[in-house]
């Protein structure tokens, strides 16, 4: 990356955190949606330990797939309605660059509280400890590519007035891998077997989005900008 071109990462992503602290309930709501989920659970299903333990690791990933569903939005809504969208598209500095650096952005404001509040919920749920450390390798390896595939789903209904549920459409089986390889580790890991195999999958699901989702966002914004 060209130092121009960092410089104008640096920036943007200054920006946006700026923007997301001045409208905090952007933040807040994804994560009280998260919040509520999980503790939701117990009372629909069971208030028993052992049940909520069996099915903690899925409750809790699918409560923050949903909340970064619900967090998606907020990505490129606002630029594309004030017209910043349209500068960042004519910047002389690459599209891929700038687009990374706002996904970077809404994973800050948003990914990152989720992993640092789930061991709290984790505990409610009564998840084993030895969970713990895949629940946050899961998360921290997972939520970035929430964020980058959601950048390309959000890109291309950006232009629509009601694209939420064709947002979910697209989304929505783009997330399952992750779902499955993140819940599949945390469980592995609370029976205590070597999970290193979902994971290493995760990441290599990760490594790849973010390779390709930069540049398949930045075209979707030319095509929903048209």
């Amino acid at each position: 990356m060209k130092k121009s071109a960092a410089t104008a990462f640096s920036a943007l992503v200054r920006r946006d955190l700026l923007l997301a602290y001045r409208y905090r309930a952007e933040i807040v709501n994804p994560l009280l949606y998260f919040v509520i989920i999980v503790s939701l659970y117990p009372l629909s299903v069971s208030s028993e330990p052992k049940v909520l333990a069996t099915i903690a690791s899925g409750v809790i990933w699918v409560a923050a797939l949903l909340s970064a569903l619900l967090s998606l939005d907020s990505m490129f809504r606002s630029d594309y309605e004030d017209g910043t969208l349209e500068q960042i598209l004519m910047s002389p500095h690459p599209t891929a660059v700038l687009v990374l650096a706002k996904v970077t952005a809404h994973w800050i404001t948003t990914g990152l509280p989720l992993v640092v509040i789930a061991p709290l919920l984790a505990l409610s749920l009564h998840l084993d400890a030895a969970a713990f450390p895949a629940l946050l390798l899961s998360l921290l390896i997972g939520t970035p590519a929430l964020s980058l595939l959601g950048a390309i789903g959000i890109a291309l209904t950006v232009g629509l007035r009601r694209g939420g549920l064709l947002l979910a459409i697209l989304i929505l089986p783009l997330y399952v891998p992750i779902l499955v390889l993140s819940s599949t580790a945390i469980q592995l890991a609370a029976e205590k077997v070597p999970y290193s195999g979902p994971l290493l999958m995760l990441g290599a699901l990760s490594v790849l989005a973010l390779t390709l989702a930069p540049l398949a966002t930045a075209a979707a914004l030319r095509i929903s900008l048209r």
